[in-house]
């Protein structure tokens, strides 16, 4: 490439459509104080650490992150979760698809401009002498990784978009010379796998502590099999509701013909993870004494003729469900001690809205918290009890509603609370010493149910007050408790369903003053080994034709790839059992249509509040089911003397549910129209005047 100045080269790619000021995009002081050619600047190990670093800023701005607050990433929201404020894009806003062109556009500015700038270092770090081949060969992948990730969190959020030539664009041109018309979902797709495989190819597999939040081998591979799994499945693959999603030219951007290989290749990318032999579910050890009332004695699951007699991942005898998964997400766990942890972007990515703030979203406001961030009563509900059978009432309010066949149980919900005798007998260990007058439909319930629901009547422990009376508060949710809904406080602190949250929430973390607050930092899970496992499992099932003869990431080898029950059982007993659940019975594999059932289940508990539901429910195309019937919860409403009608659900008319096919994909801003005239828009959007 010529010499030229660094930044006119810095004008390359679609960032020229973005810019609203040329001097917003075009200055790169920020990173060099003065003007530097491409030479000097990647020449010097300094300039290009500076320089990738910059990229990586990018990939933690807000609506860019995969876990994140209201703020940050408004997709952690479906009908699993809400927010109760009102900030910027208030709930109701959102979830009656009534937001617009404008809104949340960041996204496109901030990933094309990420795409941008890791270009312009892949086509220059080889240049540089200061540094070893292996070093240039890491930064080149690292910068090729983000590049592809930048594509993917477009292409999941507006569909199929332009793909830029790898060299970039002659800025010298006009903006009709420069227009660039949308990729396929599939060339997308395809670009962005491919590109994870070839950063894959000099990316280590191991990070140490101060680049954790690098990418590896495993995170490219897994970040693949997430594309592939997304272009394999009904929104992407054959489907012909979205035949009205065109380019410029006419041209159908989703396939309109099924292709049931989509789903091996998705297998097999799955499998090349696995296959990697370096990941594994993290389990915390066996507890036989608490260390405390908040990190008690492991809770066994009831007893079990195959799993209580054998180690993980055979059975649970050695480890302990409750704290395998809860120290996952609570920051107990160091990241470089997870061997579960496959991407992250590391903790404390934005003071406002990230991974730590999700915790003080959750947490009450009478122990400093927002008290903003709630669950439904349909995810209250996907929680098995511990001995993995549904909870008593699942789902019935949605009796008859489409969808919903076999997923409901019709008896009644158990009206009875919990006493003081039954907690001293060591009738319902779970609840712990606290436990009286907690309903009994949240008593018997599996340890993932424990780790993430704050139900009415936890306790949160924060250890950390400085005065101990504040230390293991037992909230309730009724009216009468300052916690509940009270007629003067603002929308901000008021729980809708009386069914809060504590996934994120550490036992020590405390906002009772600010000048007393204490958290502990969290590592943000973006993509864990469960994950992959769920994949797997999913792609296999959707097998019906095969064996499909798909090869390695590296070419190394051939796998043949078709429905293999015993495949699927391998990878998701790892999940039930370390969740201390049993497997499903066999007749659940052997059938696809009730495995599909469980495994999309099985994603809403194990991947609860981690960004997934709100995009599962789109490619699955199940949203249309999902996110219209009404949103159930307690009723907040009622005093403790009413405690058995506050636990009978009713509709909360402050959460609206509706869904139309526009929302299926973000709007793209009327500003990227104007400037881009081949760019076209999502169904149902509208193009500016």
């Amino acid at each position: 490439m010529k010499k030229r100045n660094i930044i006119l080269w810095s004008a390359l790619g679609l960032g020229i459509f973005l810019l609203s000021s040329c001097s917003d995009y075009l200055n790169v002081d920020k990173y060099f104080k003065d003007r530097m050619t491409e030479e000097k600047v990647f020449a010097s190990k300094d300039y290009c650490d500076n320089w990738l670093a910059g990229v990586y800023a990018y990939l933690s701005k807000n609506n860019m992150m995969d876990v994140g607050s209201k703020g940050a990433a408004l997709h952690n929201f479906a009908d699993d979760m809400f927010f109760g404020d009102s900030r910027d894009l208030n709930y109701a806003t959102f979830r009656n698809g009534f937001y617009n062109e404008g809104t949340r556009q960041d996204t496109w500015t901030n990933a094309y401009i990420g795409i941008r700038d890791a270009s312009t270092m892949i086509h220059n770090i080889d240049i540089n002498q200061e540094m070893s081949h292996e070093d240039v060969a890491d930064y080149k992948a690292q910068a090729r990784f983000l590049r592809a990730y930048f594509y993917w969190i477009l292409l999941r959020k507006y569909g199929p978009v332009p793909i830029l030539p790898d060299e970039g664009l002659d800025y010298m041109q006009d903006y009709d010379a420069l227009a660039c018309s949308r990729n396929t979902y599939d060339e997308c797709a395809n670009f962005i796998a491919n590109e994870m495989v070839l950063a894959a190819y000099d990316l280590p597999m191991l990070r140490d502590n101060r680049n954790i939040a690098r990418p590896t081998r495993g995170a490219a591979l897994a970040a693949r099999a997430k594309v592939l799994l997304y272009a394999a499945s009904p929104l992407a693959n054959g489907n012909t509701e979205m035949v009205d999603l065109t380019d410029d030219q006419g041209n159908c951007l989703i396939s309109q013909t099924y292709d049931e290989s989509k789903w091996a290749r998705a297998a097999a990318a799955a499998k090349d993870v696995m296959d990697l032999n370096f990941y594994e579910l993290y389990t915390a050890a066996f507890r036989e004494q608490a260390i405390n009332q908040a990190y008690p004695a492991t809770v066994r699951p009831p007893y079990h003729e195959i799993y209580s007699n054998r180690d993980f991942p055979d059975g649970w005898r050695d480890i302990d469900p409750f704290e395998s998964y809860r120290s996952l997400f609570n920051g107990d766990v160091a990241a470089s001690d997870n061997p579960e942890l496959i991407f992250t972007r590391g903790q404390n990515q934005n003071a406002n809205e990230d991974i730590v703030a999700m915790g003080q979203h959750q947490m009450p406001s009478s122990v400093g918290g927002w008290n903003c961030h709630g669950m439904t009563q349909k995810q209250c509900d996907a929680y098995y009890m511990n001995d993995g059978k549904n909870c008593q009432g699942m789902n019935s309010e949605y009796a008859g509603e489409a969808g919903y066949e076999g997923r409901v149980d019709l008896n009644p919900r158990d009206k009875d609370f919990v006493t003081q005798a039954e907690i001293n007998a060591g009738t319902y260990p779970e609840l712990g010493p606290q436990g009286e007058g907690i309903s009994k439909q949240y008593a018997h319930r599996e340890p993932r149910f424990y780790a993430s629901v704050a139900y009415n009547g936890s306790v949160w422990e924060m250890t950390s007050a400085q005065d101990q009376s504040q230390r293991y508060q037992k909230i309730w949710y009724y009216r009468d408790y300052p916690n509940g809904q009270q007629v003067s406080a603002s929308d901000s602190h008021n729980m809708r369903t009386g069914i809060g949250i504590k996934k994120y929430y550490n036992p020590q973390d405390s906002y009772i003053k600010d000048a007393e607050s204490t958290h502990s930092n969290k590592i943000e899970p973006a993509i864990r080994y469960a994950e992959i496992l769920l994949i797997y499992a999913e792609a296999l099932n959707e097998l019906e034709n095969g064996p499909y003869e798909i090869a390695s990431w590296d070419g190394s080898k051939t796998m043949s790839v078709g429905r293999n029950t015993r495949e699927m059982q391998k990878a998701m007993s790892q999940i039930r059992i370390r969740a201390g659940l049993p497997d499903f019975d066999q007749t659940i594999y052997d059938d696809p249509d009730e495995f599909r059932k469980c495994l999309k289940r099985e994603r809403q508990i194990e991947l609860f509040a981690e960004g997934h539901r709100y995009y599962d429910l789109r490619r699955w195309k199940d949203a249309s089911k999902e996110e219209v019937v009404q949103v159930y919860g307690c009723n907040m409403n009622l005093e403790s003397a009413q405690r058995e009608a506050f636990h009978s659900p009713v509709v909360i008319s402050s959460l609206p549910s509706v869904f139309v096919k526009k929302m299926y994909f973000w709007p793209i801003s009327h500003d990227e129209l104007r400037k881009n005239r081949k760019l076209t828009q999502n169904p149902g959007w509208t193009y500016f005047d």
